[in-house]
């Protein structure tokens, strides 16, 4: 849902060097106090290069994109998979993205606009749904997470993104119209904390007959820093207690440069799409509401180009240097807070695993380092994949190895649902047993969707800890979450997944599960064989 840089610069064969040690390159950070966890209360504003709560609490968003709003399906990807919508925030929310970054493309917004690719048995309840209609559920219960939401103008319509942030059928002001419109419906609403206004500007044609997005050049048909104004003061007319993130440009002239003239000395330093912000600096975006801009750059691997720098013989020492003067210096020299949009890389070329730890030692440790939302949840994303594998329902383990470290969980919240919790028939529970609780969130003709959530209610860690129950004849497993859950007979089992394999005292973990047959609750709840 991106894609690589329009290089301006000639382009040098340089020879590939080894991957090198480990960069300890990391902003300088301090640890908090406070805000130790989530996404902070209220609405949310900035500080100086942080982002803070209506407290004045540090807040870093370490979040991820989940795509497919942006596409002819004109909804999330993945709603097709046996792992209900539910579920699959449910995972994210667990590994520790407190944030939901959704791309989509205006041709979702149009009214009668159809959302495809649903499996109707796995999530009966977006049955009929439009594509916003979709998007309020999701937006309820990420909040009910305790996630934010950020809203990511991807494209004008599905066909492909573009340069600009208008084209020959979708106009400046329906870019601008609809954005009111997202900024109206989700006024009230904290859980969606801003736009990101364009995705990805970038240069298009050879200069001097540049027609890309360019940044401070004074065309208003073509100055993104312009236009991000007046998208921005648009939308904060209608809700000023909204973020604004601005990505940035490829090559600031809005063209690329003649990389066969042999001449080097006009060849301007281009970036990936969206993620040069060199001069923003010198021309910053202004708002007309203060504390609200968020800068928000896109940064990628050798799995999306191969840049130049790659292939410097000092790589990967060589990344701070081109960080600093893409995109890290508003934020270590006190600017604006940074918000990386999109990064992501397959990790199938070894220099990925290392650009991947740089990068993440870079943005700094807690609660105070830069904000991130990982490209992405979707493991269709060709030249990246994502956190979730092919099933989505598992997750690329090698990934959220190297992100876990940086990720800061959401806090609070249960379910928008009203489904009532029922507690499951239990027997007491002895010293060093669990408890468990049971909620039916769903149920259609023929079957239904539930979470049991067991708590360990011993003294020591069970690891790895393992769940059974029973269910009445005739009722069958049809897809399980946050464990590996399967039956034989009317004996259900839900093992640890390897990403969550121990059970902390006290530490509780609900297992979702869609099921064929009359709805029951489970019976004979069993917790490393102790009974609930």
């Amino acid at each position: 849902m991106h894609r690589p840089t329009a290089l301006g610069g000639a382009l040098a064969a340089l020879a590939t060097a080894a991957a090198g040690v480990l960069v300890a390159a990391a902003v300088s950070t301090t640890p908090a106090a406070a805000a130790t966890g989530g996404t902070g209360t209220g609405y949310l504003h900035t500080s100086g290069n942080k982002i803070v709560d209506s407290t004045g609490a540090t807040v870093r968003l370490t979040g991820i994109n989940w795509f497919g709003m942006e596409t002819d399906n004109k909804t999330f990807h993945g709603l097709w998979s046996s792992n209900p919508w539910r579920g699959q925030l449910d995972t994210m929310a667990r590994l520790g993205y407190n944030t939901l970054r959704i791309p989509y493309s205006n041709d979702a917004l149009k009214p009668g606009a159809t959302a495809t690719g649903v499996n109707d048995f796995v999530n009966p309840d977006l049955v009929g749904l439009s594509p916003l209609q979709i998007l309020d559920k999701v937006v309820d219960y990420a909040g009910s997470k305790g996630m934010r939401v950020i809203l990511d103008r991807h494209r004008p319509t599905s066909a492909g993104q573009s340069p600009l942030w208008y084209t020959s059928t979708v106009s400046e002001a329906t870019w601008i119209a609809d954005w009111k419109m997202l900024a109206q419906r989700y006024a009230n609403n904290p859980t969606v904390i801003g736009a990101d206004l364009h995705n990805e500007p970038h240069a298009e044609g050879t200069n001097p007959a540049a027609t890309g997005a360019c940044w401070g050049c004074g065309d208003t048909a073509r100055d993104w820093r312009l236009a991000a104004e007046r998208a921005g003061n648009a939308i904060l007319g209608v809700q000023p207690n909204w973020l604004i993130f601005v990505e940035g440009v490829s090559c600031p002239s809005g063209g690329l440069s003649n990389v066969w003239d042999n001449d080097p000395s006009n060849d301007e330093d281009c970036g990936w799409w969206g993620g040069n912000l060199s001069k923003a600096g010198q021309f910053p975006v202004r708002l007309n509401v203060a504390n609200r801009l968020v800068y928000s750059p896109h940064e990628y691997a050798t799995s999306v180009y191969h840049q130049a720098w790659f292939d410097d013989p000092t790589y990967p020492a060589n990344m701070p240097a081109i960080w600093d003067r893409y995109w890290g210096y508003l934020y270590k020299q006190n600017i604006a807070p940074i918000m990386m949009g999109e990064f992501g890389t397959t990790l199938q070329d070894p220099k990925d695993k290392v650009w991947l730890q740089n990068l993440m030692a870079y943005t700094g440790t807690g609660v105070n380092g830069m904000s991130f939302t990982y490209w992405s949840w979707n493991p269709n994303s060709g030249d990246t994949g994502g956190i979730a594998n092919d099933d989505w329902t598992t997750i690329n383990q090698a990934k959220q190895d190297i992100l876990q470290p940086y990720l800061i969980p959401p806090t609070g919240g249960g379910t928008t649902s009203p489904a009532p919790t029922t507690p499951v028939p239990t027997t007491p529970a002895p010293t060093g047993g669990c408890t468990a609780t049971y909620k039916q969130v769903n149920a259609w003709q023929g079957g239904f969707q539930g979470e049991l959530t067991v708590k360990n209610s011993g003294t020591a860690a069970l690891n790895p800890w393992s769940a059974t129950w029973t269910w009445p004849s005739g009722v069958t497993l049809a897809s399980g979450w946050n464990a590996t859950v399967t039956q034989s007979g009317t004996t259900v089992t839900a093992a640890a997944p390897t990403w969550a394999s121990s059970l902390a005292p006290g530490a509780s973990v609900t297992v979702g599960f869609t099921a064929n047959g009359t709805a029951a609750a489970p019976g004979a709840v069993k917790l490393n064989g102790t009974a609930c």
